[in-house]
C-alpha cells in the first residue's frame, strides 16, 4: 500500500527537519520526505494541513499486565490505549504473573502482540528470577527471545554484587539494565514524599534519599562494569545531579521521567485521592523544576509514562493501603504539549525527540526517524485540538488517572504503524 501524508509540519529531530513537507510511504516504510511530492497512481492521501507530522512515539516503560493480571489490562487493551495516546510502540515490564524471566513468557507476550496488538510491543525481561532479587534470570535466553532490556521494575535489586553481575552479563547483548532506584530500607514504611506535606497530613514519608542513594550505587556499578544502566522514573533533584555528573564523566547512564512527576507535586496528595499515589512518590516543587530543566537540557533522555493500570478496588480505601501507580498512555502527549510546550518550558522539537528519536536510540529500536527506509510509524498532532480528560472514554481497561477533568490544548489525531492508520480522533 502507498500512502501520502500531504502538507503537514514535519518535525523529525533525527533528520533535523522542521518544515511543511509531504511524507510518502511505500510497503510499510518511509520512501521519501519532501515538498510537493508526486503521488503514484492509486496512492491514498491524508491531508495533514495544520497538523504536526512526527516520528512515531515510543513509550519505553509500560505495564501491560498480561499474562496474569488481565483484569487490569491486556496486550489488546493496552496497545489500543497506546495508539489513542499517539504511541506507535511500547516496551512492557516484566512484573507479570508468571514473571517474564524465561523464554516461554517472552514468546507468549510477543505472540499476543502479533495477534491482538495494534502497536509494536517490545518485552523487557526480568533481571532476577521471580523478581526476588536472589539469583539472575536467564538473561541470554531472554535476549535471544527478543527482550530489549532487563529490569525488576517495581522492585529494587538491593544486592549490589548480584546487580554488578547482571550488568557484566548484559555487556555482550548491548541491552541496558533498567533500574528501579529505591532503597527499601529507607522507603518501606512510606506512602508519599517525606516533607512538610507528609508531616501535615500525618502520612509516613519516603525521603528523596531513598532514590538518590540507589542512583549513586547504580552509577558506580555502571562505571565499574562499563555497562549501560538506565534509571527509570527519575523523580528527585539529587538524582538529576548524580546523572548529570556521571554523564559528564562518560559513564553509560541514561534516564527517563514520567509526565506525572513533571506536572504534579506532593501538594496533590492533599486531596487524599489514591490516584496521586505512585512509586516513586510525587515530590516537591524544587524536584519538579529540576526534572523539567533536566529534560530540556538532555540530562534526562526521554519521557516514559510508567503506565500502571489498577482495578478500581485497588485504588479505594485508605491512601496508605492503595496500590501504587497510574495510567498514562492516553494522557501523556496532550498534557505535555499543554503544560510544557505551550508555556515555553520545552520546545516542540525537544519533546518530539524525547518521545521518539531518543528512546529508539537508547534501546536500539527501529523507528524514531522519518528517514528513507525507516518503519512508517508516525504520530500526527493537532496542536489546536482541545481535550478534556475523561477516564470513562479510555481504551485502557483501567481508569486510575490523576488527571481526570483536566483540559488541555494539543492532542494526537492519527497514529500510523507500518503505514497503516491504527487510530484516529
Amino acid at each position: 500500500m502507498t500512502l501520502l501524508i500531504r502538507g503537514g509540519r514535519v518535525i523529525d529531530p533525527a533528520g533535523s527537519v522542521d518544515a511543511v513537507q509531504d511524507v510518502l510511504i511505500e510497503d510499510g516504510k518511509i520512501a521519501r520526505v519532501g515538498a510537493r511530492l508526486a503521488a503514484p497512481p492509486g496512492t491514498a492521501v491524508i491531508d495533514a494541513a495544520g497538523t504536526w507530522v512526527c516520528p512515531g512515539f515510543i513509550d519505553m516503560h509500560v505495564h501491560l499486565r498480561e499474562p496474569g493480571h488481565e483484569y487490569k489490562e491486556t496486550v489488546a487493551t493496552g496497545t489500543r490505549a497506546a495508539a489513542a495516546g499517539g504511541f506507535t510502540a511500547v516496551c512492557c515490564m516484566a512484573n507479570t504473573q508468571p514473571v517474564n524471566d524465561n523464554r516461554a513468557v517472552t514468546d507468549y507476550i510477543r505472540s499476543k502482540a502479533e495477534s491482538e496488538g495494534v502497536v509494536r510491543v517490545y518485552p523487557i525481561g526480568a533481571v532476577t528470577r521471580g523478581l526476588e532479587g536472589k539469583e539472575l534470570a536467564e538473561l541470554a535466553e531472554l535476549a535471544e527471545a527478543g527482550c530489549v532490556a532487563f529490569s525488576d521494575d517495581g522492585k529494587c535489586v538491593m544486592n549490589a554484587e548480584l546487580y554488578r553481575r547482571a550488568m557484566e552479563y548484559t555487556l555482550p547483548f548491548g541491552a541496558p539494565v533498567i533500574s528501579h532506584a529505591e532503597d527499601h530500607t529507607l522507603s518501606r514504611a512510606g506512602c508519599m514524599h517525606e516533607g512538610v506535606v507528609s508531616t501535615e497530613l500525618g502520612l509516613p514519608g519516603i525521603p528523596a534519599a531513598a532514590e538518590d542513594v540507589m542512583v549513586a550505587r547504580d552509577i558506580v556499578l555502571a562505571e565499574l562494569t562499563g555497562a549501560h544502566v538506565h534509571i527509570a522514573h527519575l523523580s528527585t533533584a539529587g538524582a538529576v545531579r548524580l546523572v548529570r555528573d556521571a554523564k559528564a564523566r562518560g559513564v553509560r547512564v541514561t534516564a527517563e521521567v514520567t509526565p506525572h512527576h513533571l506536572l504534579l507535586t506532593e501538594d496533590a496528595v492533599r486531596s487524599w485521592d489514591a490516584n496521586m499515589k505512585m512509586a516513586p512518590p510525587l515530590r516537591s516543587t524544587r524536584d519538579t523544576e529540576a526534572l523539567i530543566e533536566a529534560l530540556a537540557d538532555g540530562t534526562i533522555d526521554c519521557v516514559a509514562t510508567d503506565h500502571a493500570p489498577h482495578a478500581v478496588s485497588e485504588k479505594e480505601g485508605e491512601f496508605d493501603q492503595a496500590a501504587n501507580g497510574v495510567v498514562g498512555l492516553e494522557t501523556a502527549v496532550t498534557l505535555l504539549l499543554d503544560r510544557l510546550v505551550r508555556p515555553g518550558l520545552l520546545s516542540v522539537a525537544t519533546l518530539v525527540s524525547r518521545l521518539s528519536r531518543d528512546p529508539a536510540r537508547l534501546l536500539r529500536l527501529p523507528g524514531g526517524s522519518l528517514g528513507a527506509g525507516a518503519p512508517a510509524d508516525l504520530t500526527l498532532i493537532d496542536p489546536d485540538g482541545v481535550v478534556t480528560i475523561d477516564p470513562a472514554r479510555f481504551k485502557s481497561r483501567s481508569r486510575n488517572t490523576p488527571f481526570a477533568g483536566w483540559t488541555a490544548t494539543g492532542r494526537p489525531c492519527k497514529t500510523i504503524v507500518g503505514g497503516k492508520v491504527v487510530w484516529e480522533a
